[in-house]
């Protein structure tokens, strides 16, 4: 199939949580595929940064993703749509569960599940025809540590979703990524010592010998848009870390 047919070229794509990390480094890829940007975070700074990065004509608007009658607000205003990319999340707290606060564990929830449940519920019937929405979960689903227990069933719950969803709403696609330990701000709210030490962990352990970058989870994103006959499936990128 030539490059033609498998471009993005003027297709809108959507990405929630895309003023940094993969987010960002998704709408960029999806950039240079010819795509239109709308770009969606909390932080309008952040925003601004980064469409000075990005082509002219691109939008970024600023949403607290944690409210749902903002998530409503934004598909009410912002039109159709071919693509819907969700990565957005706040740096997780990893503790053992009797440390774990349940109410923090809640908002993690919130931002990362149904806050894209919201986006999904709310900007589907936006979305053209042939298009996609690609969401995001992690290998903690099936593979924790001691800790994981919150990012685990957040990844788990996100991958059932998604089968789920990819019946009821065909024949638009729905995917999600499965990204390893990625080098992200994600992991900012470790010391960091702390961080290093598991950059280095995964790097001497996974099968490739090096933390995965935010391009190479892009990647994975721009090809669940460009793909034509993939739904409810999950896209591992993590660098071997499953099988060792």
């Amino acid at each position: 199939m030539s490059n033609t047919k498998k471009s993005l070229k003027g297709k809108r794509v959507i990405l929630m949580g895309a003023s940094s990390g993969i987010g960002f480094a998704t709408a960029k890829a999806a950039a240079e595929e010819g795509a239109n940007i709308v770009i969606v975070s909390s932080n309008q700074l952040r925003i601004d940064k980064a469409l000075t990065e990005l082509p002219a004509g691109s939008e970024g608007y600023a949403v607290d993703l944690s409210k749902e009658e903002n998530i409503k607000n934004f598909f009410n205003e912002v039109g159709k749509f071919d693509h819907l990319v969700f990565s957005a999340g706040e740096n997780l707290t990893l503790s053992n569960i009797g440390e774990t606060n349940i109410e923090q564990a809640r908002d993690f929830f919130t931002l990362r599940f149904w806050a894209p449940f919201a986006a999904i519920k709310y900007g589907s019937a936006s979305i053209n025809e042939g298009g996609s929405i690609s969401l995001t979960s992690g290998t903690a689903s099936a593979r924790p540590s001691a800790g994981w227990s919150v990012a685990s069933a957040i990844c788990g719950a996100m991958e059932g979703f998604v089968r789920a969803i990819a019946v009821e709403l065909a024949p638009i696609r729905v995917n999600c990524v499965v990204p390893g330990v990625i080098n992200t701000p994600l992991w900012d709210s470790m010391p960091e010592s702390d961080r290093e030490e598991l950059y280095q962990y995964v790097s001497n352990s996974v099968l490739l010998k090096r933390i995965g970058e935010p391009d190479d989870v892009a990647e994975g994103f721009i090809y669940l848009m460009k793909q034509k006959h993939g739904t409810g499936q999950s896209l591992l990128i993590d660098g071997g870390t499953l099988l060792v």
